[in-house]
């Protein structure tokens, strides 16, 4: 199954349903000041709003062309009104293209699939390096100082999205969020099997010290 990622800085739309299409899945996700509350997988389309509450849509851009995992993002400025002066801004600002909102998850999804057709496909990163730790995204691998970390899937994603959020203290919760597996509530308990699995995989080539359980608040991947 092939994932493409929209990532929106709308709430509501980031809960909008996810949508399959032959053998790709389409997964909707919240954009915040802060990055992606999820995984990002496949190609990735932004959708950013014109005003947000902490920042405005030029800055967002601008910060979404810095980020390693959204740079080659297909970014959507959404207007709050059709102005002259706007699109011009937003294209400076690195948008690929703009659309007058509010938009729905139909038009949302029907801009991507049509941009899709006609070869329009953002590539995202494809490796993560951190110091001695590096990441094959599209190969679905990991290596401390070189040497393969034995991963299953699922830690393997846990892995990278402590990765692309290192030194930060990551919840039960947002590890079951950013993996797309809210709605269950077995997931919590099963996210503790997934750290037991990565810090296993972890300690078989010394690089156990990485990860750092935060007792009562979640985990911490410390990284340089």
């Amino acid at each position: 199954m092939n994932r493409v990622s929209i990532v929106t800085t709308d709430e509501a739309a980031a809960r909008f349903d996810k949508f399959s299409n032959g053998e790709t899945e389409f997964q909707f996700g919240l954009l915040t000041s802060e990055g992606p509350q999820r995984l990002v997988e496949g190609s990735v389309w932004a959708f950013v709003d014109w005003v947000m509450d902490d920042l405005s849509g030029l800055e967002m851009c601008r910060r979404l062309r810095a980020d390693p995992r959204l740079a080659e993002a297909h970014v959507t400025m959404v207007l709050e009104a059709d102005d002259a002066e706007d699109r011009r801004r937003a294209l400076k600002a690195g948008a690929d293209d703009y659309a007058i909102g509010p938009l729905d998850r139909q038009t949302m999804l029907d801009r991507v699939l049509a941009l899709q057709a006609v070869g329009t496909r953002p590539i995202g990163a494809q490796t993560l390096e951190l110091g001695n730790l590096q990441i094959n995204i599209a190969g679905e691998q990991a290596r401390w100082k070189k040497a393969l970390i034995p991963l299953r899937p699922n830690e393997f994603r846990v892995l990278r999205f402590m990765a692309e959020n290192p030194n930060r203290i990551l919840t039960r919760q947002e590890l079951v969020d950013a993996l797309g597996k809210a709605g269950d509530p077995e997931y919590l308990r099963t996210v503790d099997v997934w750290i037991k699995r990565l810090r296993f995989g972890l300690r078989e080539v010394g690089a156990s010290h990485i990860l750092r359980t935060v007792h009562g608040k979640g985990y911490v991947l410390d990284l340089p």
